[in-house]
């Protein structure tokens, strides 16, 4: 079961095609995360308390009637919150009603839809790699006696926390403070479907919305935010219902993608300086961790708008962590957040909440539209990148880490001597190299950076000059292929091959 540690773990997430996620597994590893959970807090199992949700995929009941199964057995309490997303499954950690202290989330997140998984949540936040890596092995020998389940019914209490939220965020006590607002969502088929009916409650029309329904079957597009299909799907539904805005979930309700009232995609480095912009004009002077790719022009925008980017590692617990660490240092962060659409307010708990987030965004275009402005002006100052590229390069070194680190130690080397290469002052992850072309300053960039996932070298660029990403790529391409025994340099290669 554990002999390749990538066959289930990702990251921080143990994901499977549904057939290898057996009961007998998954009672087996609710069993030693309670045991886990127990150790960490310094207490006996029976002190335990875990909620356990799950997405819309068929599998997710069976599996969740499984590992509840084992966090009875070890005499923990277990509240089974059925179809759920993964915010409120963090936030059923802060409810003051309920002590619990554990939470995990059955998905796949953007996986097909015959994949399934667990996400693990403690008070501390999401459980890292080397932790689930850990539950892995235990389950593997442990041995389970049997238990009882308690209901909870989190969605109805997420969603009236959202529903304050929105009353406070809109400042007002009417009925309806939405009223006058088109909102089109796409839900992805997932469980974030009762957000179209929950903005609706608020007075939002949501005529055009689509993929509400939790069938856990992703025949419309792909359930990622980052899909160009699932955008454009939503794009036009957007357009054809002369909509506002336009909200895209993931089907675990933790990524966003928003789009704008003309049906343009405001995602990725759009999305973070639409949030540090509404954040800003309130309040000058906050900082914003980010992941390692976001765009320089991201940099500008936010520094011009008062504000400070500190970009961070790739993997949305990098990036939370870093936050929290930050804030406890006194530094004012109101949120973490990738280019992904993973996005952590403070206010929030700093919960893995796309939901929340777009929330905050619907409110906004709700405030612009009564005074006559669209929501999409606020980042009309946004310097976008005129070519992007990205490209993984496989490495083909068993030992993958040290490989990863020669290749970065190579074009580390090429810095010193070529004065054209700066490296990134904030280089915090992989290698981030700096260009200065055609009499700009800073407007070109490539990172090189170990995935967090795979045994892959990711490769992302960008020009603000026509013509630059050929000019970066062609030199780094030298570098690479110089004595090259650690990577596959097709892919590089495919895509040089289109500039």
């Amino acid at each position: 079961m554990v002999s390749n540690r990538n066959s289930f773990l990702r990251g921080t997430v143990i994901r499977a095609r549904e057939e290898l996620l057996t009961d007998d597994f998954c009672r087996r590893l609710g069993y030693v995360f309670a045991l886990w959970l127990a150790e960490k807090m310094n207490v006996t199992p029976d002190a335990v308390a875990v909620a356990i949700g799950c997405d819309s995929r068929s599998s997710g009941p069976r599996l969740m009637r499984a590992f509840a199964d084992g966090l009875t057995a070890a005499d923990s309490d277990v509240f089974d919150c059925g179809l759920a997303t993964t915010p409120a499954m963090q936030m059923s950690m802060e409810l003051e009603d309920a002590d619990i202290h554990g939470a995990v989330m059955v998905t796949a997140s953007t996986s097909p839809e015959d994949m399934n998984g667990f996400k693990f949540y403690s008070r501390e936040g999401a459980l890292t790699a080397e932790d689930v890596w850990q539950l892995l092995v235990r389950a593997e020998s442990a041995v389970v006696p049997r238990r009882l389940v308690r209901k909870l019914s989190l969605i109805d209490e997420y969603k009236q926390r959202l529903t304050r939220q929105v009353r406070e965020f809109m400042d007002e006590d009417v009925a309806l403070p939405l009223l006058g607002l088109h909102v089109v969502v796409d839900a992805s088929n997932g469980s974030g479907g009762f957000y179209a009916d929950m903005l609706s409650s608020l007075g939002a029309d949501i005529t055009g919305s689509f993929g509400l329904e939790p069938t856990g079957r992703f025949n419309a597009h792909s359930p990622n935010p980052e899909s160009p299909e699932a955008l454009d799907k939503l794009s036009a539904a957007v357009v054809e219902n002369e909509a506002d805005i336009g909200v895209m979930l993931d089907v675990d309700a933790d990524r966003v993608a928003i789009v704008d009232s003309r049906g343009k995609a405001i995602n990725r480095n759009r999305l973070i300086a639409l949030i540090a912009a509404i954040l800003l004009e309130d309040e000058p002077g906050l900082t914003f961790v980010t992941d390692s790719v976001t765009s320089s022009g991201l940099s500008r925008f936010i520094t011009e708008w008062g504000g400070t980017h500190y970009r961070f590692r790739r993997g949305y617990r990098n990036v939370i962590d870093e936050a929290k660490r930050l804030q406890a240092e006194g530094i004012n962060v109101p949120v973490a957040i990738e280019t992904s659409g993973h996005a952590a307010m403070a206010e929030n708990y700093f919960i893995d909440d796309g939901m929340y987030l777009a929330t905050k965004v619907v409110c906004e275009a709700m405030w612009r539209k009564r005074d006559g402005l669209s929501l999409s002006s606020l980042i009309d100052e946004l310097q976008e990148p005129v070519e992007t590229l990205e490209a993984r390069l496989p490495i083909v070194q068993d030992d993958y880490r040290t490989a990863a680190g020669y290749v970065i130690e190579a074009v580390l080397s090429n810095t010193l001597s070529n004065p054209a290469w700066r490296l990134a002052p904030d280089n915090r992850e992989g290698v981030r190299i700096l260009f200065s072309l055609d009499g700009g300053v800073d407007n070109a960039w490539f990172m090189l950076r170990l995935s967090v996932h795979d045994p892959v070298m990711v490769l992302s660029a960008e020009s603000e000059v026509k013509g630059g990403l050929k000019r970066m790529m062609d030199e780094l391409y030298v570098i690479l292929a110089r004595d090259n025994e650690e990577l596959d340099l097709s892919p590089l290669e495919a895509e040089m091959k289109k500039l």
